[in-house]
Formats: C-alpha cells, sequence, structure tokens
C-alpha cells in the first residue's frame, strides 16, 4: 500500500504536475495541502479520470486539503475535532480523514503560527493539541492510522539545512517541537525518521535565495503512523525530482509504502 502526502501550493496552477505523478507512480492514496480553492472549484474530474475519487475541503484562495484514492473509502472526517468553532461558525480548511483499506488516514494542514503574533502562535499550538487528542481518542479505539500532511514542524535541528531559521521561527521553537513529541510519546512513529534516522532528508525549499540549487530545504512534510501501521512501514522517501520540474511547488511528494 502506497500512501503520498504532498503540498501542492494550489491544486489549479499545479494540476499538470499532480496529474504527471500520478500516472508515473500510481499511489493509493495522496493528500494534498493548500489546494487553494474552494470545495466546488476542486478539479475532481480530472483526476477520477485517471482512476481516482476524491474528497475536498477548500475555502477560497487559502489552506484546502483534499485526499485522492484508487480503493473505495468513507469519509470520517471534514475537520479536526475538538477545535472550537469561530464566530463564523466555519473551520479552517485544514484536515480530512477517511477510511480505507482498513486504515484511517488522517491529512491535515497544520498552521504555520509566523502570522498573528502571539495569538497566531497560540492557534498553531491549540491546533496541535487538538490533534494530539484525536490520535488519543484513535489509539484509545485501537484504530490502525495514518496522520500525515504539512506539519509546518522541523521536529529536530536535523530536520533543516543549517543557519535557515532563527530559533524563534515558529516552526522550530520549543513549544513547537515539544508537541511533535507528544505524538511520539503516544506511540506514534515518524515514518520517515525510522527509515533514515539521520542526517537531511528535506520535504520544502523555499523559492528564495537559491535554496533548491544550494539543497537548503527543511523536513515539514510529515507521516505519523499508529503501532500496527508501523509495523507494516517499508519505506518513506521524498521525491525529491519533482522540485526539479517548471513551476514547481516548493514541497515534494512524501510517499510511505507500507506491506
Amino acid at each position: 500500500m502506497k500512501i503520498a502526502t504532498w503540498n501542492v501550493n494550489s491544486v489549479r496552477q499545479r494540476q499538470p504536475h499532480v496529474t504527471r505523478w500520478l500516472e508515473i507512480n500510481s499511489p493509493d492514496l495522496l493528500l494534498l495541502q493548500e489546494i487553494k480553492c474552494e470545495t466546488r472549484a476542486f478539479p475532481a474530474e480530472s483526476f477520477s479520470s485517471l482512476g481516482y475519487e476524491s474528497v475536498a475541503v477548500g475555502q477560497k484562495a487559502y489552506n484546502g486539503v483534499a485526499i485522492l484514492s484508487r480503493l473505495p473509502f468513507t469519509v470520517t472526517q471534514r475537520h479536526l475535532p475538538g477545535l472550537e468553532l469561530p464566530e463564523t461558525g466555519e473551520h479552517q480548511a485544514r484536515y480530512v480523514e477517511v477510511e480505507a483499506g482498513g486504515i484511517t488516514v488522517g491529512n491535515l494542514y497544520l498552521p504555520n503560527g509566523n502570522s498573528g503574533g502571539a495569538d497566531g502562535y497560540a492557534a498553531k499550538l491549540a491546533w496541535m493539541d487538538a490533534l494530539t487528542a484525536h490520535a488519543r481518542t484513535l489509539l484509545a479505539a485501537e484504530t490502525d492510522f495514518i496522520l500525515a500532511g504539512d506539519y509546518n514542524v522541523c521536529p529536530t535541528d536535523d530536520d533543516m539545512a543549517p543557519g535557515i531559521m532563527g530559533a524563534d521561527d515558529a516552526l522550530v521553537r520549543p513549544e513547537t517541537r515539544e508537541r511533535f513529541r507528544a505524538l511520539q510519546w503516544l506511540g506514534l512513529t515518524d515514518a520517515v525518521r525510522a527509515v533514515t534516522p539521520r542526517g537531511s532528508v528535506y520535504t520544502f525549499w523555499d523559492y528564495q535565495a537559491g535554496c533548491w540549487p544550494r539543497d537548503r530545504g527543511l523536513r515539514i512534510d510529515h507521516a505519523m503512523l499508529s503501532p500496527r501501521v508501523a509495523e507494516r512501514l517499508l519505506d518513506a522517501v521524498p521525491d525529491r525530482a519533482v522540485r526539479d520540474e517548471v513551476q514547481p511547488s516548493d514541497h515534494v511528494p512524501m510517499v510511505v509504502t507500507l506491506r
């Protein structure tokens, strides 16, 4: 079973890239983040022609998540449980979850936390706390699951090029890393580090300052596996070649292969 996650930074702009990647790699599920379109504008028909049915949770111009699947699936969540609704009664489009192939697959786009001052960072931490609580609920129900997507977290200094970010960046602040470790302390496995325990394994390179040609990247796209799913893990690796394409996303697909 092959499950991939990819922040595409606008699905309409990157639709040819996604189509080409699907044709070459044929994952069972592809989790997309930052689709940047309303749900009704998601190009489901173009992916359906490739054999993928989809569910999208979008909003105009920002955020947005979607799951494409070759397997039959049931939608189990369209937002992250436990987060309070804002006054508008609407959630930011940052989470969608399905059950497919006997595994619950949560696709997440975690807030960056660097905008909005103290309130923006507090919202990031609250989101991470809700994610941990949801993982705890799934574990208590003995559910096999994967929580994958753009976490906007560099878990350790090994997950970023030296000197690329200051210590006050929301992606590396101690409170951020503590909450990522909280998922591990629950018993979840960081798929990439289970396969490659040390060294640079990047999933994101900024468009600025020659980050891609200089390989000054970050590992911020993760797949966290529940215990029985972790036992099935064969590989977890980013597809770096995609970053060399014309007008690419600043992220590349990260592919998890299970036996």
